[in-house]
């Protein structure tokens, strides 16, 4: 093999290798990952169930990202998901704003959508959300339809009609 042959193939493989760590900074720049919202405050949430949700998920407002999770623990005394969140500081929710845990369709990511109150009160940074409702375990909900036998599915049972 000849030394202009070799030199080819070493700078081809650095063209790959650059334009592969291009589009994955470019693709995580543009997915939001691997950042908190800069100067943003930071809010915490309590759920019953927080399946799904993990550091760096978005917080989001009518679908738009305005916050990122930056902290899950459990909380001991009440044994809830302690969420914590930062949120972009242009972004001024009420202290009646529900978050809620939700998916992105049947198989898709989680994430905390917020659903802003109607209160003149203002969140602040430390502030505790207390409306709150936890991820909804879809295979629990579909076990449970099918194979709860004390309700009759449709209405149609097998005991005759009272005359």
């Amino acid at each position: 093999m000849s030394t202009s042959s070799t030199m080819i193939e070493t700078l081809v493989g650095a063209a790959v290798i650059a334009i592969a760590a291009g589009f994955f900074a470019y693709a995580s720049k543009t997915a939001g990952v691997g950042g908190t919202v800069a100067g943003g405050y930071k809010v915490v949430a309590e759920f019953d169930n927080a399946e799904g949700v993990n550091v760096g998920t978005d917080v989001r407002l009518a679908g738009v990202k305005i916050g990122t999770v930056t902290g899950q623990s459990l909380n001991t005394e009440n044994y809830m998901a302690r969420v914590e969140m930062t949120l972009d500081p242009s972004i001024s929710l009420s202290d009646d704003t529900a978050a809620k845990i939700t998916s992105e369709g049947l198989l898709g990511g989680k994430f905390i959508a917020m659903d802003p109150g109607g209160s003149e009160t203002k969140l602040a940074d430390g502030s505790v959300m207390t409306l709150t409702q936890g991820a909804v375990d879809i295979w629990s909900l579909i076990s449970q339809a099918m194979f709860d036998k004390n309700k009759p599915v449709g209405g149609g049972g097998t005991e005759p009609a009272p005359q």
